[in-house]
């Protein structure tokens, strides 16, 4: 899985104006892409404050604040791209984090 191109899909409020997309070349970066999202959301609200950390229940947090957000995850073997929810998105970044700390 972690080598596979991901699409991520979200809607930051209720507006249509506001989907958007990132496109990552594996779901590693996709999860990593979504904790910088994050972060400088963190820094956007929090000028002030030079070092910013936060936990996975904040990240979860932000992501359950998001309108919409899901996964597009290329799958080789069927030539398609498989559809991921939320929560799913959640145990990667989660997976993806302790990986990281390790």
């Amino acid at each position: 899985m972690a080598n596979k191109h991901t699409i991520i899909l979200m809607q930051t409020s209720h507006s249509k104006a506001t989907r958007t997309f990132m496109d990552y070349d594996s779901t590693g970066r996709a999860m990593d892409g979504l904790c910088g999202l994050y972060e400088r959301k963190l820094k956007e609200l929090n000028p002030a404050i030079r070092n910013i950390s936060y936990d996975i229940s904040d990240l979860y947090n932000f992501m359950d604040g998001l309108t919409d957000l899901s996964a597009l995850v290329y799958e080789p073997s069927i030539h398609a791209y498989l559809p991921y929810d939320r929560e799913w998105i959640k145990q990667r970044a989660f997976h993806h984090l302790k990986k990281l700390s390790r």
